[in-house]
């Protein structure tokens, strides 16, 4: 662990400057190390800080978007360490206009639908649509924005239609933004930056994980940023120019490390990543 801190230690001042040919800033969705978040949320926040992350994207882990801190708490944690909230997955569907107060008291831009499930129809998923442009003209009266965040099941055809593209034409971009799970879109079969570059000005966000050149099991092949074939100092280059703006990592499978070790290891990969 001395170590895996020294690491990150080594990277803060990365987070701060914007070298040429490089990513400026990049975040971190917290569910990677939810465990830690759950036994000591603000002990964990720092650690991230010191490994170079500039910006978080939360969930609810049982405790509210803001882990049971009052938004001024949390504020002034951010400040201190240097980090912005920019966003967080949340149960769009319940208690919205509690949660946007929140959200927008951290300066957060984004409430996140993270998870919606497979639909059984064309139809059921333009509902979907409309489910979502509700939640978007609930949170524009907060200031903020509705997003989603895919998962394999949106890039798979149904009834002769990819019910990503459903979602990306019934849904008003003035509501409505898309948060692009690379691996999902990925190991479902799809270039994510060919996707990015189908709807521009869509996509303002992205999870940045790999995938293993492996055909198995699309739930078993993430690995830690560099060690997969998805290839991202192009993807981060060459989305910028359709609207892309925040690159945030995630993690879900750990192969002989531990959820901080990823995170210091994924910060110092993309720190380095020549664009």
């Amino acid at each position: 662990m001395g170590a895996m801190l020294g690491v990150g230690a080594a990277l803060y001042p990365l987070g701060f400057a914007e070298a040429k040919g490089r990513i400026a800033k990049f975040g971190l969705q917290l569910y990677s190390v939810k465990e830690e978040m759950a036994k000591d949320a603000i002990g964990t926040m720092r650690k991230l800080a010191g490994f170079g992350y500039r910006q978080f994207e939360g969930f609810d882990g049982g405790k509210g978007i803001l882990w049971g801190m009052q938004p001024t708490a949390c504020k002034s944690l951010l400040s201190e360490i240097g980090v912005d909230f920019i966003s967080s997955h949340a149960n769009v569907f319940k208690d919205l206009d509690v949660q946007a107060e929140q959200a927008a008291e951290v300066g957060m831009k984004y409430l996140i639908c993270p998870y919606i499930g497979a639909q059984k129809s064309v139809d059921d998923w333009k509902k979907v649509a409309d489910r979502f442009n509700d939640a978007g003209e609930t949170l524009k009266s907060h200031g903020l924005k509705f997003a989603y965040h895919n998962h394999d099941y949106t890039f798979k055809v149904l009834e002769g239609q990819l019910p990503q593209d459903i979602l990306m034409e019934n849904t008003d971009p003035e509501l409505v933004d898309f948060e692009l799970d690379m691996y999902w879109a990925y190991v479902a079969g799809h270039d994510p930056l060919a996707y990015i570059a189908k709807f521009p000005d869509r996509f303002k966000l992205c999870h940045v994980k790999d995938a293993e050149a492996d055909g198995g099991n699309a739930h078993d092949r993430g690995v830690l940023l560099g060690a997969g074939e998805i290839p991202y100092s192009e993807i981060i280059k060459k989305s910028k120019k359709y609207g892309m703006e925040y690159f945030v990592v995630e993690q879900e499978r750990f192969v002989n490390t531990t959820p901080l070790e990823a995170a210091a290891k994924n910060a110092a990969y993309l720190s380095k990543l020549k664009l």
